[in-house]
């Protein structure tokens, strides 16, 4: 059943029947009845008068009747903003979220049609056939027969699905019964015929080729048979059917009067958008559950991974997939044929093989399909992680099910599903149960023993006792693989979660945790799925709310009514391969839910949503631009003025909460600005700037291999509490709504105990740490033995053998380095080239450059007096402070420039480099002395600089030692609030003094 169950029941059927007219869905039948009433519908000839729908104009025709303005009324009266009506087309759109009863909506669209301008023949269009199989479940279960029956007097649909052809041959070849029952069917006044079909199908030759017998003697293809009596066509997932694409253009064959498309997904290609249910609104009205994922991060995952880069079936005999595997800094390739294992890429992958392959695609045994630089995870598939995740789904499901089944009101009966991989570990093989299985019934016997311990409620305790006798029955699955003829419990077990929900939500059934493959997620849903816990990737790019809209659906109850106006939450479980899955939630409902707005003007549709959202401000237009006019934010033609826009975000934040669409607003045609150099000026500066863009490397004066032992050990023993196991956390993501935006919550308890997961051996991991830090592999376990051997200083590297521990023990080591240097060991700085040039300065001679990027001197820039000894004509500057300096003229400074980003790298200890940020040529004593000043704008309380930066100006200082004797290097930090005057005072203070 592909719809939201809008439901009811009396405890005596405990059977689905339906509520009807949720204002949402009538919303929607109301729009297209509005639009297609305004079109004048005519008998169809006498020969087809019994059999055809009535006959509305043609496409050309009804641009010149009531309907394009009968489009432009609806879309107005529903807020469509943005959408210009297309009286060309006789495509007419509905976008309703998942989860928000689409099959249900265009049933009843169905009838209200037959009702009001007698059509009695659709053809609904489906992408797939489970989705095709849940529309004819819904369509002919007796349950929806029976609403319908009662709200619209006594008339029925008779559903007329078609299948693929038998292969065995016949005398005379026939079009399909289904079709010809369809096409030939009379109008009874009471049935409503509804044609079923996939895409597959339309595209089939079953559909286009000509046949031995013509219908009414003359038309003997389906298309032209359908086509002859004026079908409304219905089409389900529009997204799945591009008007670009060969699928599109046949269903135009079919002949359709009107095409009425329901999705939540179109891919921004609507036609003529009438009704909207954004994901927003769905959550906002609480029409559907609220999604709470919890999200297993694992920092380790990134050092591994494995892309699929070539499928190679030139052999018939010795086709293959060629996979390219790193890990760490290592990258090699791994060729598997058909069948084989990809335990040989990496053993997490445990008995996943490759199932099938071909020129474009790799089919693996758990289902997932890998196109041409797919990226797969091996840790993903890692048993104690997947054990984890069922654990905790578990745990929360009977908190959860403690809740909802002791209600004081009509209980509700929650689900949770699984999607796994590894099928043989659920069912098992020979009679032997699976691993999992077995995994999971310990988990259920657990829970359930302890909660039979306490439990008051009589028929709740009843529902445990019943699942503890035989726990088996508390789990079921479905798998494409399943032979149902050769086991009667598979084959119950099937029937129930495919087909039977009202069973398979009695309190006297207790399976509620339900196994499948990924493939189980189109054409499936039921309402009391309150949990999915997705033990694998689905693979491609499938949109989030897709995903989720699995359980988004509201649950019903123990008489099969449905539960509305309560908070209930869709719990969605997923691995660290999916760390951004609630983002691109978010993201998904936003860009779904977002208006556009003209940054230039004010819109019509832009008043509107002011006017929506402020009604109890303003009673009309009029007033509004009114107040805008008193706002001085708009001209007279509805232009915003300079400013007028933030005026109007900062005054209606409602309509502003919902932004602007991700890449709808750029800066076009600008250009990359330009800095200026006072040429003069560069010779004086010259011997400093040659200087600071000398060319040398560091040295590290360590006299023995003992003494770096010691330094090695040093950083180990000093820096034990920064090392993090490696494996997986949970962290939880809630969904949130406010002011017409999601965002989510993010939570992470201190009592989350990390789950370790291996990657590294530690011969690897040695290895690897030797070769990054570029130390003797014998001293660094040396070091390790003996640290795992300290009482005091205790390290077990083993528990942390992961390429996020080598990242970080050299980065911390590299900072330990340069802590201890000039201290524990000296450095020295030698020249490795007599080339300076060029520079960001000069070129290749030397010559200083006339003009260079202003974004190497600072992203901001004002029109502004800048100091005259300043080395360039123009201001750019990254911080107030660099501001005030540029534009701060000292006397005694012949010249002074920024120093360009990244220009000039001194070496420090550790890897790193040092750039101060300004140089001063100082003349002071009537111009008999030379002061060199470079100076670091820190911007901030002097308080803060850190023992690190000392560290580095003493590498800046031992690279202009023994210049020249007659010019001196001073360095110095700037802070909040000193001024440069003060510093250049304060050094030559010094001295004097000194002399």
């Amino acid at each position: 059943m592909n719809a939201t169950l809008p439901l009811f029941a009396t405890q005596q059927t405990k059977q689905f029947h339906f509520e009807g007219n949720l204002p949402h869905q009538q919303r929607a039948v109301d729009s297209i009845l509005a639009v297609l009433e305004t079109v004048t519908f005519t008998k169809p000839n006498q020969q087809m008068a019994l059999v055809s729908n009535p006959l509305a104009p043609k496409d050309k025709q009804l641009g010149l009747s009531a309907y394009a303005k009968s489009i432009e009324a609806v879309q107005k009266h529903n807020e469509i903003l943005g959408h210009i009506a297309k009286p060309e087309s006789n495509v007419l759109d509905i976008s309703m979220e998942t989860g928000t009863g689409k099959t249900y909506t265009y049933t009843k669209m169905m009838f209200e049609l037959n009702a009001r301008l007698k059509l009695f023949k659709f053809i609904v269009v489906v992408p797939t056939l489970p989705i095709k199989a849940g529309t004819v479940n819904f369509l002919k279960s007796q349950a929806s027969q029976e609403h319908f029956e009662t709200n619209y007097q006594n008339k029925l649909i008779r559903c007329h699905i078609v299948e693929s052809q038998s292969s065995k041959k016949s005398k005379k070849d026939l079009m399909p019964q289904s079709i010809l029952d369809f096409v030939q069917a009379p109008n009874d006044g009471q049935t409503i015929h509804v044609l079923v079909i996939n895409a597959g199908m339309i595209n089939s030759d079953t559909i286009s080729k000509k046949y031995d017998r013509a219908v009414f003697d003359q038309f003997n293809t389906p298309f032209d048979a359908i086509a002859s009596i004026a079908p409304m066509i219905i089409i389900d997932e529009p997204h799945r059917f591009s008007t670009a694409q060969k699928t599109w253009g046949n269903i135009q064959k079919l002949g359709g009067q009107f095409i009425v498309r329901y999705g939540a997904t179109f891919n921004e290609d609507y036609s003529n958008l009438i009704y909207q249910l954004t994901a927003v609104d769905a959550f906002n009205q609480d029409l559907v559950k609220g999604v709470v994922a919890y999200i297993e991060e694992f920092a380790g995952a990134k050092d591994t991974s494995i892309k699929l880069i070539e499928i190679d079936t030139s052999n018939k005999k010795k086709e293959e997939a060629i996979f390219q595997v790193k890990r760490g800094k290592v990258t090699e390739k791994v060729h598997l044929l058909k069948n084989e294992s990809l335990s040989k890429v990496d053993q997490n992958f445990g008995s996943l093989t490759i199932d099938n392959l071909n020129k474009t695609t790799v089919v693996l045994s758990n289902g997932l399909e890998l196109k041409k630089n797919d990226v797969i995870d091996p840790y993903s598939y890692n048993e104690t992680l997947q054990e984890k995740m069922i654990r905790k789904a578990i745990t929360n499901h009977f908190e959860m099910e403690k809740e909802l089944m002791t209600r004081p009101s009509a209980r509700i009966k929650p689900l949770s599903l699984f999607f796994i991989d590894n099928i043989e570990s659920y069912r098992g093989k020979e009679g032997e149960k699976g691993t999992l299985a077995e995994f999971v019934e310990d988990e259920i016997k657990l829970h359930v023993t302890r909660l039979l311990k306490t439990e008051k409620h009589e028929a709740y305790r009843e529902y445990l006792e019943k699942t503890l006798k035989d726990v088996s029955q508390s789990h079921g699955g479905y798998f494409s693989q399943d032979n149902s003829e050769k086991d009667d419990k598979i084959e119950k077990e099937i029937e129930e979660i495919l087909h039977d929900k009202e069973s398979l939500l009695s309190l006297d059934n207790p399976r509620r945790f339900i196994f499948s493959k990924w493939t189980l997620r189109e054409g499936w849903d039921n309402p009391n799925v309150f949990q999915i816990c997705k033990l694998r990737s689905s693979g491609g790019k499938t949109s989030k709310l897709q995903e989720v809209g699995r359980g988004l659906r509201l649950p019903v109850n123990e008489f099969m009514q449905r539960v509305k106006n309560e908070n209930f939450q869709l719990h969605y479980y997923v691995d660290f391969t999916e760390k951004d899955f609630v983002k691109e939630l978010v993201e998904d409902i936003n860009s779904k839910s977002l208006v556009e707005f003209d940054e230039t003007k004010l819109t019509n549709e832009l008043i509107a949503q002011i006017l929506d959202k402020y009604s109890n401000q303003f009673n009309d237009e009029e007033a509004l631009l009114e107040h805008l006019d008193g706002l001085d934010a708009i001209k007279r033609n509805n232009d915003f003025k300079e400013g007028g826009l933030a005026k109007l975000k900062q005054e209606f934040p409602l309509v502003f909460a919902q932004g602007l669409k991700a890449n709808k607003v750029r800066n076009a045609g600008d250009t990359k600005q330009k800095a200026t150099m006072r040429l003069a000026k560069y010779a004086e500066l010259k011997e400093m700037w040659e200087t600071l863009n000398r060319k040398v490397i560091l040295e590290y004066k360590i006299d023995s291999e003992e003494q770096f032992h010691a330094l090695l050990k040093g950083y180990f023993a000093a820096n034990l509490d920064s090392f993090k196991k490696t494996g997986s956390f949970t962290k939880k993501h809630t969904l949130i709504i406010e002011n017409n935006l999601a965002s989510q919550q993010v939570e992470h308890s201190i009592h989350e105990e990390v789950l370790p997961i291996q990657t590294m051996t530690y011969g690897e991991f040695l290895h690897e740490l030797a070769i990054s830090l570029k130390v003797n592999r014998n001293t660094l376990h040396q070091v390790f033995i003996e640290l795992l051997q300290s009482t005091d200083k205790h390290l077990d590297i083993n528990q942390y053998l992961s390429q996020s521990t080598i990242r970080s023990i050299r980065s911390g080591f590299n900072d330990y380095l340069l802590k201890q240097s000039f201290q524990s060991y000296q450095i020295g700085l030698t020249d490795v080239s007599n080339t300076v040039h060029p520079t960001v300065f000069t070129n290749e001679t030397g010559e200083p450059l006339v003009e260079i990027e202003s974004a190497n001197l600072g992203r901001m820039t004002e029109a502004l007096n800048i100091a005259d000894n300043y080395l360039f004509n123009e201001l750019f500057y990254d911080s107030p402070l660099e501001k005030e300096n540029i534009c701060e003229k000292v006397s005694e400074v012949s010249v002074f420039t920024k120093i360009p980003k990244n220009s000039i790298r001194i070496p420090i200890a550790g890897g790193g480099t040092y750039s101060p940020d300004f140089a001063y040529i100082v003349e002071y004593e009537s111009g008999k002395k030379t002061l060199n000043l470079l100076i670091e704008t820190k911007d901030k309380a002097s308080y803060t600089l850190s023992e690190e930066e000392q560290r580095k100006i003493k590498h800046a200082e031992l690279l202009f030692k023994n210049v020249r004797d007659d010019v001196e290097v001073v360095f110095k930090t700037q802070f909040e609030s000193e001024k440069v005057v003060e510093i250049i005072k304060n050094v030559i203070g010094k001295k004097a003094s000194k002399g």
